[in-house]
């Protein structure tokens, strides 16, 4: 059997820490191995800014721990792609890998990283109140409610870490374990001694949430005695509810092509092996009782070296000869910024590291971008205009415009447009985009540059026939790891789109906006100021459903 050049050993779906560490595993084995991941590498520990539980590690950020993974897989070869994977075709010896975008992967081996998301848990008011006082991440929302009381509901290693997180806002914070005692290590919850403003209820059920605008009260059962009481603030003000009572394994696209148990956990064997001949699995998606980022990495270096034996033996089977890799021929969505805080520090914001990766990703683009600072004469333009004048002389493919003519008169606000050789793409940014949010602004200039990044083409004809004019407004923080994703999915559609256009707001400057739209969690979409106001990650496609039911 002649082998296909666009074969690959392995697919690894989903780049967070199991991921990762079976892309090391084979890719240092030469295995020719690709990584595709639907939103950020690194996966939910990206959200952890502590962890000192990890060998070797004495102290690292989830970010920075499953970055030097990723630099250390690709060390080897592994090769990486932001995709949504579709639809996964098992059944022979050489798999199928369809993306959303309409690419297909071939492969010999899977490894299904796919991880999980946060459980809701289904209380009266807990949809209506998403995003206006119920949260699932404290790195996200917390900041949301400084000075409040806060309630987290669970009792489990994420609840206790993010009820002492909480604590950096909150005057309160309440926990409520439904368990007569906490479900983590004892040396987990004891830290709790060191935090007088924390409260634990056992026993405790949090049965509904009510307001009017933002969440005001709480309804809570004493399950010992049955007993319901409200909860509120002491001064009468909105309070916060924040869930962590585990997550739900993200096995929807497979599970009616693989053995899951009943609550919907991938079924392996000691090797991480399915029920599917050279489709293993690993991490969260597994049935285990342990998850954290030792065991997902574990899982990962398990299903790497059982799914090696696999290839070799079925290579030799199908007659195709020792693998080969190849250089890496997929871009990675471009993940440069190694500042999570402010926008600015004092020496500037681009290092000389990251204007290197920039000059890689401006080499790339097929026209010139300009980047068009429209300033005034306050604090917000100056650091705006410093920001695009760091950026000049990079590449010749990027130039820069400062507009003070523009805003002289009116109360428009201060912003950054982004422009190609014909004028504006429809995509602004009203503050500096630091932090998580220099990607997603890295890959704005890559989409005006020509590059862009890749949507079916499908998705592409439908965007084009969004006739009607559409403002699309992003409420982000720059510590938001959910933010990027709808940010970039805006811009997407901004830029194939003459009718629509794409802004994006550090929501910690433009308070108004909280206030007018009762925000209590980000990333928040704002649609034609107001006309819809929608919380979570949404993709591009999510998106131009909800724009083409606007126009129906």
């Amino acid at each position: 059997m002649e082998e296909n050049k666009n074969l690959y050993d392995a697919v690894i779906i989903g780049g967070g820490p199991a991921g990762l560490s079976a892309a090391i595993y084979l890719g240092r084995a030469k295995y020719r191995v690709i990584v595709l991941e639907k939103e950020r590498f690194g996966g939910q520990i990206t959200i952890t800014s502590d962890i000192v539980n990890y060998p070797g590690v004495q102290k690292s950020s989830g970010s920075a721990l499953t970055e030097n993974m990723r630099i250390q897989a690709q060390s080897f070869g592994a090769e990486f792609a932001i995709a949504n994977v579709s639809d996964i075709d098992m059944g022979s010896d050489v798999k199928h890998v369809t993306t959303t975008d309409g690419t297909l992967y071939q492969t010999l081996g899977v490894v299904l990283a796919l991880g999980a998301n946060p459980r809701h848990l289904g209380f009266r008011g807990e949809e209506e109140f998403k995003g206006r006082g119920v949260a699932y991440c404290a790195t996200c929302d917390g900041e949301f409610f400084t000075g409040r009381e806060v309630l987290v509901v669970g009792g489990g290693f994420a609840a206790v870490e993010e009820s002492m997180f909480l604590t950096k806002y909150a005057k309160k914070v309440t926990m409520l374990v439904v368990t007569e005692n906490f479900t983590c290590a004892r040396g987990v919850y004891e830290q709790l001694k060191n935090y007088p403003q924390i409260e634990v209820r056992f026993e405790t059920e949090l049965i509904e949430a009510g307001g009017e605008k933002t969440v005001e009260y709480a309804k809570i059962r004493d399950n010992k005695t049955g007993t319901v009481s409200e909860y509120r603030a002491q001064d009468g003000g909105n309070i916060g509810i924040f869930v962590f009572v585990g997550y739900a394994p993200a096995t929807d696209m497979i599970k009616d092509k693989i053995v899951l148990n009943e609550q919907g956990y991938v079924v392996t064997d000691q090797n991480q092996k399915t029920n599917i001949e050279g489709v293993y699995a690993a991490g969260d998606v597994c049935i285990k009782n342990l998850r954290q980022v030792i065991t997902a990495v574990s899982d990962g270096a398990i299903a790497a070296t059982s799914l090696e034996r696999y290839i070799s033996e079925t290579r030799d089977r199908l007659k195709l000869g020792k693998p080969r890799q190849i250089a890496a021929q997929t871009e990675v969505k471009p993940n440069i910024s190694d500042n999570h805080g402010e926008s600015m520090g004092k020496d500037g914001f681009l290092n000389a590291e990251m204007r290197k990766q920039l000059f890689d990703v401006f080499e790339k683009f097929e026209q010139v971008v300009i980047i068009k600072a429209v300033i005034a004469q306050d604090a917000v333009s100056a650091e705006l205009e410093s920001f695009v004048n760091e950026l000049v002389g990079i590449h010749d493919k990027v130039k820069s415009e400062i507009d003070e003519e523009t805003l002289r008169t009116g109360d428009d606000k201060p912003y950054i447009a982004i422009c190609n050789e014909t004028g504006s793409v429809g995509i602004r940014y009203y503050s500096v985009p630091g932090g998580h949010e220099f990607n997603s602004f890295v890959v704005a200039l890559y989409n005006a540059a020509g590059v862009g990044q890749s949507i079916s083409k499908n998705t592409e004809q439908r965007i084009r026939e969004l006739k009607q004019k559409h403002l699309l407004q992003v409420m982000a923080t720059l510590s938001c790891t959910n933010c990027p994703e709808v940010v970039m999915a805006t811009q997407k559609i901004a830029a194939l789109s003459e009718t629509i256009e794409a802004e994006m707001y550090d929501l910690s400057k433009f308070p108004e906006f909280r206030e007018k739209y009762s925000i209590m969690a980000v990333p928040c979409l704002i649609i034609d100021e107001g006309k819809e106001v929608l919380f979570g990650k949404k993709g591009v496609e999510e998106i131009v459903r909800i724009l083409e039911k606007m126009h129906s």
